[in-house]
């Protein structure tokens, strides 16, 4: 049996300003982040107002925010990202 693994969750709310044109680069993004390891699951909300994915694999609530940081989504600022350690069971 392995240990506990931390998980960070995070939520992407769309903006009014919200351009479809994201879209490839964060899809391109997150399927880097699940090359590398750390992307555990992914999905949009189905009435469009946004989506979330859960990161592992990283050292700290820290590292979580500065991964989503560089999420196309919040470098376009058409997005809110916000990251929670997420105590699932």
């Amino acid at each position: 049996m392995g240990g506990v693994v931390t998980r960070y969750l995070v939520m992407a709310m769309r903006r009014p300003s919200f351009d479809d044109a994201v879209i490839a680069p964060h899809l391109a993004f997150l399927e880097e982040l699940r090359a590398m390891g750390q992307l555990e699951m992914t999905g949009g909300f189905s009435d469009r107002s946004g989506g979330a994915y859960v990161l592992v694999n990283v050292s700290s609530l820290d590292e979580a925010r500065a991964v989503a940081a560089r999420d196309p989504l919040a470098l376009t600022g058409t997005s809110d990202l916000t990251v929670y350690e997420w105590n699932t069971r």
